[in-house]
């Protein structure tokens, strides 16, 4: 008997040691009133975007990415407006407008085009342009507005992803550099994030990032740049962020993709 209480009081032990662990994890479930917006830094940015094949691979797929964030007026509206411009080796591959309530972040307005990359395409289907207006509640795709009737697969797909998204408050998942900034950090939280893309086929969801901790990173002058590391895992998929505690600018990303290809993106000191 004395055995068995002994075995007994040492499993209540372990158990209550690992809750108590367990615990020291918040989990923040992100909305308006949680964020910062006055963290976003109004200017133009630019970040080096480019692959690995492997951990020591060369680098390729090299691309530049050009965001710029000014505070505007939109219908009447205070709003952060975010315009992309995406370069590969000889062309500009993708562009981008996101307006923002200026105060939530809720999204307003998105439009996208991409260049069309297969040779098959002509003059005529080369178009790939998304428009998403969330006060009027329309999506424009490739020249037509979709709605229940659609029967084209990319379209449905896409029409139902706005759907998903209806009467919920969403940040915008293509502004994920943008977002970053605005989140409350501390150690050891874990921020579920309410995302969704507008004009792709993605649904509305909630998305874990936590906070794993935090490390320095080199910059000019030996400069040591105290950051948060903001880490995402899904299956195949692992992202780690680098963050400035001092300016909140998202500095770096590595990205682990399938254990066999990484993707990073690296802040420029410098835009020109």
């Amino acid at each position: 008997m004395k055995i068995i209480s002994i075995t007994a009081f040492l499993l209540v032990h372990l158990f209550c040691v690992s809750n108590l662990h367990a615990k020291k994890r918040d989990t923040l479930e992100v909305s308006s009133s949680n964020i910062n917006t006055k963290h976003l830094r109004e200017g133009t940015h630019r970040y080096l975007v480019y692959f690995k094949m492997g951990k020591d691979s060369v680098r390729s797929q090299t691309q530049f990415w050009t965001r710029t964030i000014k505070r505007t007026d939109y219908k009447g509206m205070p709003v952060i407006e975010i315009n992309q411009e995406w370069e590969d080796k000889d062309s500009i591959m993708h562009v981008v407008k996101s307006i923002s309530d200026a105060k939530t972040m809720q999204p307003l307005y998105h439009s996208t085009w991409w260049k069309v990359r297969t040779p098959r395409a002509t003059t005529a289907k080369t178009i790939n342009v998304t428009a998403v207006d969330f006060l009027n509640k329309t999506v424009e795709h490739n020249g037509k507005m979709l709605d229940d009737s659609d029967t084209d697969k990319r379209a449905m797909a896409i029409w139902a992803g706005y759907k998903s998204s209806l009467d919920k408050y969403f940040l915008n998942w293509h502004l994920d550099l943008e977002t970053f900034p605005l989140l409350p950090y501390k150690k050891e939280v874990t921020f579920l994030i309410p995302f969704y893309d507008p004009g792709t086929a993605s649904n509305y969801q909630k998305v874990a990032y936590t906070v794993t901790g935090s490390a320095d990173l080199i910059g000019y002058n030996d400069q040591k740049i105290d950051c948060w590391i903001l880490t995402h895992e899904s299956k195949g998929n692992k992202e780690i962020f680098w963050i400035s505690k001092k300016t909140k600018e998202v500095l770096k990303l590595e990205q682990e993709i399938n254990g066999t290809m990484y993707r990073y993106k690296i802040k420029l000191g410098f835009s020109v």
